[in-house]
Order: structure tokens, then C-alpha cells, then sequence
């Protein structure tokens, strides 16, 4: 599994369940991240990396606690505050829409598409007002 993509302990623990019982898991992969083969640091920079283009911050943060890494690990694989937050969402909404938003539900839908990609509401407004003068 490890072969084709980066993999957290806890995707790891939960795809191996049926393979064997929970101590013999557990062994295996403080053996793997003991050689180094299995990283949660790693797993979450390459997760960071290849999304990070399509996505804000809250929704790496999200994905990234629903695959079982520690906050700690997130925080340091995540872009700093603002570093470049705004420049991705110009960039996700000029391949969307690249138009402004005539009216008010033109503009609600055009927010909500930015949020649902974890974008923080005051970016949302920044990108939208831009587009609109």
C-alpha cells in the first residue's frame, strides 16, 4: 500500500482490520515508521502539497483530522496563515466562474463554491469585491 501513495497510521490501521488482529497491526507499523517507510509528517506535506492548489486551509485541516493525523503534524504541514490564501482562491474561482457576479444569489453561489472549498470568509469577500469593481 505503501508502494503507490503516502498513507497515515490510521488509514493504514483501518484498511489492515481484516488482515489481522489489532496487537499484530499495531507491531507492523511501529516497525514501518521505526524504518521510516510510514509518516504521518510525510503523508500530511505530500496531502498538503498535491491539494493545496484546489483547497483552502480549513478544508486541508478538516480532511487531513478525518484521515486520524495529530494537529500538531497539520499545523506544521499546513501553509502559514495568509501565505498565498488569497492568491489560491483567486486562482479556484477564476477557473470556476472568471466572471463577477451579476446579483445577489449570483454572488451567494459563488461565495458558497469558495467556502465549500474551505476558503475563510474574509478571503471569500476580498475575491468577490475584486472581481465586482
Amino acid at each position: 500500500m505503501l508502494a503507490r501513495r503516502e498513507h497515515s497510521r490510521a488509514e493504514l490501521t483501518r484498511k489492515l482490520s481484516a488482515d489481522g488482529t489489532r496487537e499484530d497491526i499495531q507491531t507492523m507499523l511501529d516497525q514501518l515508521e521505526q524504518t521510516g517507510l510510514l509518516s504521518d509528517a510525510r503523508f500530511a506535506e505530500a496531502y498538503v502539497s498535491s491539494r493545496a492548489a484546489r483547497l483552502g486551509t480549513a478544508r486541508l485541516r478538516h480532511s487531513l483530522r478525518a484521515k486520524g493525523v495529530a494537529d500538531v503534524i497539520i499545523a506544521a504541514a499546513l501553509p502559514a496563515p495568509g501565505e498565498g490564501e488569497i492568491e489560491r482562491a483567486r486562482a479556484v474561482w477564476r477557473r470556476k466562474f472568471g466572471a463577477a457576479p451579476i446579483d445577489r444569489s449570483d454572488y451567494a453561489r459563488q461565495a458558497r463554491f469558495l467556502q465549500q472549498r474551505g476558503f475563510a470568509t474574509d478571503i471569500i469577500r476580498k475575491v468577490l469585491k475584486e472581481t465586482g469593481e
